[in-house]
């Protein structure tokens, strides 16, 4: 098995468990808004839960970024 290869596995089997850990905290966080947003219109804890994972999102994939600039040097 080449090396490229191998990187490639790592990096698909990384990214599925990845997938799964989202899916995990998906559920929890919705969860955890419904509990203190309880509404007959679930759109305002739909756009809450949006917001939240997009600003956690953004810092992380900034944080990640960075780490990465410093590796490269």
């Amino acid at each position: 098995m080449s090396k490229e290869y191998f990187e490639k596995i790592v990096d698909l089997v990384t990214a599925a468990f990845g997938l799964v850990a989202a899916l995990a905290w998906n559920e929890a966080i919705q969860q955890l808004i419904q509990t203190f947003y309880p509404s007959e219109d679930d759109l305002a804890g739909k756009f809450i839960y949006a917001v939240f994972i997009t600003l956690i999102a953004v810092f992380i994939t900034t944080r990640l970024a960075r780490i990465h600039d410093k590796l490269k040097r």
